[in-house]
């Protein structure tokens, strides 16, 4: 009897969160290990039962599916250097991210004590993962077919806006295009310091090139530091 109760809290949790995704589950253990941080697996001796496989295979998954679109969309005027920025655009944290947050992912999320009071729920990096494992999931459960209908559903009004500003904000991709045509070099980034709070955390990345410091960026995460210190780059070496 109470391992009756105990399910049906989270029977109806996957229920409210496969009709926010528009797919139901033939295998709904998927689901399960794709909300599951691996704080919560630790905490609870689960192994590898995290979602951080899903999170590879539905990050492939994604980039094949958005780069398929595009290509479609805007293949035949955009050239390959094009094509890479608008995808990094489409498919960066704060992207996913916000995809997760208009899901309600984080609500679902299985996160161990520490994380959840952290404000693990509303982290930009692990809600991005989630995204991705999600994707993995369904991908697993139904077919090609199913996930491009999936990710198409997402990303679909943002193709548009990728060929705008996709090109114009992927700093790091026109740094390191700047970079090889006129040093022969790229840039390397390093991870200099992280400060603050684990809910609240500022990163502090630095750009090498030939083996000295260009400039340096600081951000929420370490992508988006890396692409603060990339935008800095380009104003000094003149892009």
């Amino acid at each position: 009897m109470e391992e009756t109760e105990d399910l049906k809290p989270r029977q109806n949790s996957a229920s409210n969160l496969e009709a926010s995704l528009g797919y139901h589950f033939a295998r709904p253990e998927l689901l399960e290990q794709a909300l599951t941080h691996r704080s919560y697996t630790a905490e609870h001796g689960l192994g590898a039962l995290d979602n951080e496989r899903l999170e590879f295979l539905g990050d492939a998954v994604l980039e094949l599916v958005v780069s398929h679109l595009l290509f479609i969309r805007h293949g035949d005027k955009c050239r390959e250097g094009e094509l890479t920025r608008m995808r990094s655009f489409l498919v960066n944290e704060s992207q996913l991210a916000k995809q997760a947050h208009r899901l309600g992912l984080g609500k679902y999320l299985r996160l161990g004590k520490g994380e959840d009071r952290s404000g693990g729920r509303d982290k930009p990096s692990i809600l991005s993962d989630t995204f991705e494992a999600v994707i993995g999931a369904i991908y697993l459960d139904s077919n090609i077919e199913e996930i491009f209908s999936f990710i198409e559903k997402y990303v679909g009004d943002l193709l548009d806006q990728a060929i705008v500003i996709g090109i114009d904000q992927d700093y790091k991709s026109r740094l390191q295009e700047l970079t090889q045509g006129r040093f022969h070099s790229v840039p390397v980034y390093e991870t200099e310091k992280i400060t603050g709070p684990d809910h609240q955390r500022t990163f502090q990345v630095a750009i090498h090139l030939n083996d000295r410091v260009v400039q340096r960026g600081t951000g929420k995460s370490k992508k988006e530091a890396e692409q603060d210190a990339a935008r800095k780059a380009l104003s000094i070496i003149g892009a």
